[in-house]
């Protein structure tokens, strides 16, 4: 499966859509570009696979593997990506400002449904991020 995360950039967030083989999934959130710097920045633009991974803080969610210079690049819900990311990407169900969306937990839960569709069938998960 590969699903294709396309960005737009503004100074104070990166919104993007995510499609799934031209089909619309859901809306992204992430912080601005800031040349990829830890906790400020969102990440390169580039071919990612993503793999389940858990976490007390948010349960099963999912990770980028392999991103240049970055650990823990995480897909999880948050609607405000300068107070609640440090360099991931949250799935929305609608965008209301530069890096700002709503209903992210909906948007998730039909994002990491369909991912872990796949990945549960041992299918290999790639997401390009472009702009």
């Amino acid at each position: 499966m590969v699903l294709q995360l396309t960005r737009k950039y503004f100074p104070d967030g990166t919104n993007g859509k995510i499609t799934c083989e031209g089909k619309f999934i859901c809306y992204a959130i992430e912080l601005p570009w800031k040349q990829n710097e830890r906790r400020i920045s969102c990440i390169p633009e580039g071919e990612y696979f993503l793999r389940k991974r858990y976490s007390r803080k948010f349960g099963w969610h999912l990770e980028l593997v392999a991103v240049k210079n970055r650990s823990l690049i995480l897909m999880h819900p948050a609607n405000n990506a300068l107070q609640e990311l440090n360099g991931c990407i949250a799935p929305v169900t609608k965008l209301s400002g530069p890096g700002l969306g709503l209903q992210s937990r909906k948007a998730f839960t039909k994002l990491k449904s369909l991912v872990y569709c796949a990945l549960d069938s041992t299918e290999k998960v790639k997401i390009i991020v472009q702009s």
